[in-house]
């Protein structure tokens, strides 16, 4: 099992970022998307990744199961920005099973789905098959061994992000997620990151404000 990799050198001098600072980092499995411990929980948080400057923020949430690509900043209108709708996330998913046609062409119309114990209609998003397995780190606890049955990988892309949704998608078409790695977040990319690394970036509304474009 690997261990995640902390650019630490990449943010440790902050005295000549600007006042609103913002960083991607590469989250790893088993981590939560916050700062700030829960009661009764011994769950590993962001701030264990590298040392961040006061009032840091993670931009939405990747869930504890969950990896790639999240967004942070000092800035409350950046974060609001950037959870708009106006903002693509895109996800490479692990599904359980050789997913179908009708499968995708359900997800990409719309689902059902619970949030809150009510019914909700997902919106409109891209969805596609991947040819070949994506070229991600292993992931931190090991995927259901292959002899249980094929699996098929994924690429997702939403508007919108409701606690657990694809999650929840890809149950209610018959293919639960087994991985789950956000790839791009509007024109910003995970790349080549490692896991656990944080890179400094420069202000985030200029790299998102004219980034949109509709689910086709």
């Amino acid at each position: 099992m690997s261990k995640p990799h902390t650019a630490i050198n990449d943010i440790s001098d902050m005295a000549h970022l600007p006042s609103a600072q913002d960083f991607k980092i590469f989250k790893p499995y088993g981590y939560l998307s916050q700062f700030v411990p829960e009661r009764r929980k011994s769950k590993k948080l962001l701030g264990e990744l590298a040392g961040f400057p006061a009032g840091i923020m993670a931009i939405g949430r990747l869930d504890h199961d969950s990896e790639g690509l999240l967004l942070l900043t000092t800035d409350g209108m950046t974060s609001h920005l950037v959870r708009s709708k106006q903002i693509e996330k895109e996800y490479y998913v692990q599904v359980d099973g050789e997913i179908d046609a009708k499968a995708v062409a359900e997800l990409c119309q719309g689902v059902s789905i619970g949030i809150k114990g009510e019914q909700y209609q997902t919106l409109p998003c891209k969805v596609k098959l991947l040819d070949e397995p994506p070229a991600l780190p292993e992931r931190g606890k090991k995927i259901r061994d292959p002899r249980h049955g094929p699996t098929r990988w994924l690429s997702i892309t939403l508007t919108e992000g409701k606690n657990r949704q694809i999650r929840k998608m890809t149950a209610a078409v018959g293919f639960p997620t087994l991985r789950l790695v956000r790839m791009r977040i509007g024109s910003i990319y995970l790349g080549d990151m490692r896991v656990g690394e944080v890179q400094s970036l420069g202000p985030l509304a200029s790299q998102l404000d004219t980034y949109t474009e509709s689910p086709r």
